[in-house]
């Protein structure tokens, strides 16, 4: 019975460990248009979807990266799909003439760079990454 105990606060620290880490493999930025200090995942994961153009009432436009850890992380936790999967969802999308592919830039300060100029644009970057000129918003 003690072992039991022990093995599931062992797990319990281990997966708060875990969530822990996986929190600092992205930030979430914004333009300075978008209002709201926050986001949730539901809500980024409907942007990054294309299910919803609007977030705290401020229209935004998702920014992609083409690849890394942050991009990766992002789409395991928020979007819920793996690159390859995503990319044959957007191309759907364009097929039936529902949607178009979104912005993808090639690195975190190109994504800081063009969310800063853009309009209501929605991006993501490392957590090392410095965000000048942009928001950070927390995802709830």
């Amino acid at each position: 019975m003690k072992s039991t105990k022990y093995f599931l606060a062992a797990a319990a620290i281990l997966l708060w460990g875990s969530m822990s880490m996986r929190a600092a493999d992205f930030k979430v930025i914004a333009n300075t248009s978008v209002s709201g200090s926050s986001v949730s995942t539901d809500d980024l994961r409907d942007v990054f979807l294309e299910n919803k153009d609007s977030v705290s009432g401020s229209h935004v436009e998702p920014v992609l990266q083409k690849g890394g850890a942050a991009h990766e992380a992002f789409l395991r936790q928020c979007v819920g799909k793996s690159d390859s999967l995503l990319q044959t969802y957007y191309r759907s999308l364009v097929f039936t003439g529902k949607g178009e592919m979104p912005k993808a830039l090639g690195s975190d300060a190109e994504v800081v760079a063009y969310v800063a100029k853009t309009r209501g644009a929605i991006g993501y970057v490392s957590n090392a990454t410095s965000a000048e000129g942009v928001k950070t918003l927390e995802v709830k």
